[in-house]
């Protein structure tokens, strides 16, 4: 009895969502079948310390190596990005306005870091506001949330605007955080109806802080809008929130 009311939850899950179908054992392939094509070969990258960035995997494409902005333009008009390169590290210019990457990317792992001002300034939403914006769209939020108090879902590692994070994982101002981030992006029909949202896990400094989480929509400032069609890879962004938010070793790995 307990093992058909399992049976029919587990078929009304899947019924209810076909995003839970993604991964699927290929029917073509005999369990361990030695004629299955083996996966790629991939160098580990290793960890990074605070007084150092790590090393990529090799086979991520590096969007800022410490040396300069040449993967980054501006986002509102694509001239020359304008933060400035220091040590190591590229740090908004306030006021000049959001970066974007050259390259457009859709499923991903993102690796970002990001150290927040020290000493800290202001409070709520005005202490080292940024943002890193899957697609140019879906904010993961930046934000010195250490011992500081703000709205649920606008702290650091927060969809904003729609999942607060699991928990409170921020390093104090000053110390290097990372942003480990899985990003599955939304699929649009030839009529433009969504036929799969995007989904996203995140792990800030190795803590699950969003669980493959389901975006109602893009970001926005109080208000939730819905999905609009579009292609399936866009740039990714960096917010320039008016606050010196430092940032490195930036890298990507596309998900086919």
């Amino acid at each position: 009895m307990k093992t058909s009311h399992v049976s029919l939850l587990v078929g009304m899950m899947f019924a209810a969502s076909p995003s839970l179908l993604l991964a699927q054992v290929d029917p073509k392939w005999e369990i361990h079948d030695r004629n299955r094509p083996n996966p790629p070969v991939v160098t580990p990258g290793t960890a990074s310390t605070q007084d150092a960035p790590g090393k990529p995997p090799s086979d991520a494409i590096v969007l800022f190596d410490g040396k300069d902005m040449s993967q980054w333009v501006q986002k509102k008009d694509g001239s020359p990005a304008k933060w400035k390169v220091e040590n190591g590290y590229f740090e908004v210019a306030p006021k000049t306005g959001d970066l974007r990457t050259k390259e457009s990317f859709g499923d991903c792992q993102l690796h970002v870091e990001f150290r927040e001002p020290d000493p800290p300034k202001g409070e709520d939403q005005d202490r080292g506001n940024s943002g890193v914006f899957l697609m140019g769209l879906y904010e993961i939020q930046v934000l010195d949330s250490y011992n500081s108090k703000t709205y649920a879902d606008g702290q650091a590692s927060a969809v904003y605007g729609q999942y607060p994070p699991l928990v409170n994982a921020s390093r104090a101002p000053g110390q290097w955080q990372t942003y480990d981030i899985i990003w599955h992006g939304p699929r649009f029909d030839a009529s433009g109806k969504l036929t799969r949202p995007a989904h996203v896990t995140v792990f800030q400094n190795g803590v699950l802080t969003q669980d493959n989480v389901e975006p109602t929509g893009p970001t926005g400032h109080h208000v939730r809008p819905p999905y609009e069609a579009g292609p399936d890879k866009l740039p990714l962004a960096l917010q320039d929130h008016n606050h010196p938010v430092r940032y490195r070793n930036i890298w990507i790995r596309e998900l086919n």
